[in-house]
């Protein structure tokens, strides 16, 4: 057998390794010793790690959260001590009053603490339940983020695995094809055959530059993922096993399905707004009954805004600490009020109920396509453990003279063909399961 070159060499014995500890018990391609990774190579767990730090997305939705948590703690204020206090001198003449009823003070101090008012509630417990759905969102974003980098990540790996190949393919059509000129040019075979070889290296070279063009955008796709510069060389590296038995998924239907609706996050969210409805209809409701602060003033009045000439007795120091009940008579407002809460409460029940049925769904039509690709994957696998016994067949002849040189490339090509396909079918597999585990919210543990 012709010698290959070592990088060639240490890419097949690790990808058959690859193949072989996911393949039916006791089936073995070839011996894989484990390949060394270059210093400047990024594992696909770093290239995660870096995106999380550097998404634009993830960071929006952190201030997203940050502006949730502010909206819940100025709806709690309400119920806090609030106190203020202020200073300021008016001109009176006539009875000393400022707009509002308020006496002209010097120095005054106010204090108001709300403590009972069922809408001002509900409208807090609202604002703790989008919290919770914000928190969800950027949770959702993060899953998102480590999706597309991994999706990323392996099909770079891939495509470059690919381009190997097919540049390994295209070597062995030049020699096919010179093999072919040499036997037109002794009349053994038609001149057709040259074109027919030539078409075929022709689409060779075509996936080539594609697989190039392609490689070219998901590093620089990459690279704004993770934030590596243009200028720090990029090497990625295929899966190791234990990244392969992370993805893998070994639960039945109904228990992928009970996963799912326990950790979606567009059905906690769902959820969520649901609970914020409710808390706001309840409260509206609430608005029919009296409301009650805890209130306090202390003030300093002015000797020369004439209150002796109104009052028989003139305090300056004057303190009032106490209760202030608002007792609702009628509110035409409060009713439309509760009739919209109502409304809208009822249309989020009816979304979560689609949301909760479109789930099952989803996460029912991404389980059929791993148990797919899982078929397909172990079909181009056998498919390429054909070709390489063929291969092997044939280096046997070729060594004995019984078959041509073309033939031995042939068989050549024909094995790398396998390898392109048997790569492709294992990157759809592995999409597949990384959408699976992010549905059943067990993306995290792949990448702990």
């Amino acid at each position: 057998m012709s010698q290959r070159s070592n990088h060639e060499t240490r890419f097949r014995r690790g990808m058959v390794a690859l193949a072989c500890a996911l393949a039916t018990a006791g089936t073995m391609l070839v011996a894989a010793p484990a390949r060394a990774q270059d210093t400047d190579s990024l594992s696909l767990h770093q290239a995660v790690t870096l995106a999380l730090q550097n998404s634009r997305d993830v960071k929006l939705a952190q201030v997203q959260y940050n502006v949730a948590l502010g909206e819940v703690h100025v709806a709690k204020a309400e119920f806090l001590p609030n106190l203020y206090t202020g200073s300021g001198l008016a001109y009176t003449h006539g009875f000393p009053a400022l707009p509002g009823g308020q006496p002209p003070s010097i120095f005054e101090l106010q204090y108001t603490e709300a403590f009972f008012n069922p809408l001002l509630k509900g409208q807090q417990h609202a604002a703790e339940d989008r919290a919770k759905s914000q928190k969800l969102e950027l949770d959702r974003v993060k899953d998102d983020v480590t999706v597309r980098t991994a999706s990323t990540y392996l099909e770079l790996a891939k495509v470059r695995h690919s381009l190997e190949l097919l540049r390994a393919e295209q070597v062995s059509g030049e020699k096919i094809l010179q093999a072919i000129r040499d036997r037109v040019a002794a009349n053994q075979e038609l001149p057709i055959e040259i074109t027919r070889t030539q078409l075929s290296a022709a689409r060779v070279a075509e996936s080539i530059v594609k697989l190039e063009d392609r490689g070219d955008y998901l590093e620089s796709q990459l690279r704004d993922l993770t934030g590596v510069p243009e200028g720090q060389s990029l090497q990625v590296e295929p899966p190791d096993d234990s990244f392969t038995e992370k993805l893998a998924t070994a639960q039945s239907e109904s228990d992928i399905e009970e996963m799912a609706i326990q950790n979606d996050q567009s059905l906690a969210e769902a959820e969520n707004e649901r609970a914020a409805r409710e808390h706001i209809f309840k409260g509206e409701k609430g608005s029919y009954w009296p409301t009650v602060d805890i209130v306090g003033q202390y003030s300093i009045l002015s000797k020369f805004n004439n209150y002796l000439e109104f009052y028989k007795q003139f305090e300056r120091n004057n303190i009032n600490v106490g209760v202030q009940i608002q007792i609702p008579v009628f509110s035409a407002k409060t009713h439309a009020n509760v009739a919209l809460a109502k409304s809208q409460l009822s249309e989020a029940e009816v979304m979560l109920s689609n949301k909760r049925q479109q789930v099952r769904f989803d996460v029912q039509q991404k389980a059929r396509s791993v148990r797919e690709w899982d078929a397909s994957r172990e079909v181009a696998r056998l498919d390429l453990q054909l070709a390489q016994e063929t291969l092997q067949d044939e280096q046997a002849k070729f060594d004995q003279n019984r078959i041509t040189v073309q033939e031995m490339e042939q068989a050549r090509l024909d094995e790398n063909s396998k390898w392109v396909a048997f790569l492709d079918a294992d990157f759809a597999r592995q999409q597949a399961q990384l959408t699976l585990l992010q549905a059943t919210g067990q993306l995290a543990k792949v990448f702990q």
